[in-house]
């Protein structure tokens, strides 16, 4: 359901905490401990502070969809890199990195025989484009990636591979990892066996008419077949064809491109702490999208809510004795042919910082839409100590339990950097309809839950502020227990 107040009644609320919360930060008197500012932003969010939903509108509003490397891709960093500086956040930059870009032009699909039938799909990110006239072929279908490696090479020769898998339904994502690897590996092993060209079920739990992109892996610095995504119904009536005895063929078209030497950028912005700037607890979304929607729960919420939790920081009268980081990741959805799948803005950061990722101290990402934290997991070295209590009392109030594990993977964005030694946190969201959405055009703003969006920036105020204003050294290793 979503919140019935108006946006003058949030912003009142919300004005009237905030002025409250700064006005005690600001007494000689009495000030106020770690905890009850923890609370205090808490509390404030909760009440409508509402720089995370006018961010994430005017992002999909005035630019849209930002494909890595495309010119609304540049110009979303240009006008977050404004946003940030008039919201007075301190060394601000755009820090660049080359990449290939990709862009998927025209694409088409039909049912050939035993009917003719339109089909919906979406081509793959990194797919190459089909010949002039299509690709006409019948489909043999595999229920699963494990399948498709069981089959002989050559056994596809003059065939388009499809893998029928469905993803499942979870609070915690779990059936997006189990079957993604179709739609990453997938087009490599079916051009192994001889395919022509690859579709996949799309990978999403939605029963809609519309098909989920994603991005294909680079095998050797390239694609090798064209390969594409196929609508759930539409996957449904070739398995239907194929069940009753049917032999199944379809076109598919595509005249997807590459754009040599193109760029992708990082947008970055300090609040500096006041005792040891030095150390960074570092949070991170992604400002590139997919182009058939506007981005607006993948990653254009992410983004708003880590901007909205460091700017009601940055306006306290005291800043915490950390500083506190915003990166907003460039190229997060595409491969690279020179580069690992994904992460690539990633990659940028951690290479740019190398020097200063000893001192980052911490690591978040938020990247799976807009919907509730239900959970908070925390490093293992703090786990069960004082921090975590805290933690847990702070975050208890708003529907967020402490998970008994610390994150087994933080984020594509931060992933680099946590291989390289930060330590990283994850704030689990529900994610039961995320991926009805993601990947689609229906990835738009009306998707976002402004009250749920608001409970995400008061996980993410408090548990930054209680990191940032800390001396915890989240590295170390755990106490030992008698």
């Amino acid at each position: 359901m979503r919140h019935q107040l108006t946006s003058g009644v949030f912003a009142r609320r919300a004005a009237a905490l905030v002025g409250a919360l700064l006005a005690t930060a600001a007494g000689a008197a009495t000030v106020p401990d770690s905890e009850s500012i923890a609370a205090q932003l808490r509390d404030a969010a909760m009440a409508g502070h509402d720089i995370a939903y006018n961010w994430v509108s005017e992002l999909t509003t005035r630019v849209g969809p930002r494909p890595a490397g495309s010119d609304n891709e540049h110009a979303a960093a240009e006008w977050a890199a404004g946003r940030l500086k008039a919201l007075g956040f301190a060394n601000v930059r755009i820090e660049p990195f080359p990449i290939t870009a990709w862009r998927r032009g025209t694409e088409s699909a039909s049912l050939l025989t035993p009917i003719f039938q339109p089909l919906v799909i979406a081509t793959l990110g990194e797919s190459p484009p089909t010949p002039p006239q299509g690709v006409k072929a019948e489909v043999v279908l595999f229920p699963t990636l494990e399948a498709l490696k069981q089959a002989a090479p050559g056994s596809l020769s003059g065939k388009i591979a499809m893998i029928t898998q469905r993803m499942v339904r979870a609070q915690d994502g779990a059936g997006y990892a189990a079957a993604v690897a179709g739609r990453t590996d997938g087009p490599h092993e079916a051009a192994l066996r001889g395919a022509g060209a690859f579709l996949l079920r799309s990978v999403g739990t939605d029963d809609h008419r519309i098909a989920h992109t994603g991005t294909a892996r680079y095998y050797d610095g390239r694609v090798e077949i064209p390969a594409f995504a196929l609508s759930n119904p539409d996957a449904d009536q070739i398995e239907r064809l194929v069940a009753g005895g049917e032999k199944v063929r379809v076109q598919l078209f595509s005249t997807a491109s590459y754009v040599r030497g193109a760029h992708s950028q990082n947008v970055i912005a300090d609040v500096p702490g006041r005792e040891r700037p030095q150390e960074v607890v570092l949070l991170g979304a992604h400002l590139d999208s997919w182009d058939q929607g506007t981005g607006a729960i993948d990653d254009g919420t992410g983004t708003a809510i880590i901007v909205a939790a460091a700017e009601l920081i940055h306006d306290l009268r005291q800043r915490p004795r950390r500083t506190v980081r915003v990166v907003l990741y460039g190229s997060e959805e595409v491969a690279q042919p020179d580069g690992p799948g994904g992460a690539f803005g990633g990659h940028a950061y951690a290479d740019a910082h190398k020097a200063e990722l000893a001192n980052h101290v911490l690591a978040g990402e938020s990247d799976l839409g807009t919907d509730r934290i239900y959970e908070v997991a925390l490093p293992k070295s703090v786990l069960g100590g004082e921090f975590a209590q805290t933690v847990l009392r702070v975050l208890t109030p708003i529907g967020v339990l402490l998970g008994p594990r610390p994150p087994e993977d933080a984020g594509t964005d931060i992933g680099p950097s946590v291989e390289a030694g930060v330590p990283a946190f994850l704030l689990n969201q529900d994610a039961m309809r995320y991926f009805d959405i993601h990947h689609t055009p229906d990835d738009t703003l009306d998707k976002v839950d402004r009250a749920q969006l608001g409970q995400n920036v008061a996980a993410w105020a408090a548990l930054t502020w209680l990191a940032a204003d800390s001396t915890v050294d989240f590295r170390a290793a755990p106490p030992v227990r008698p």
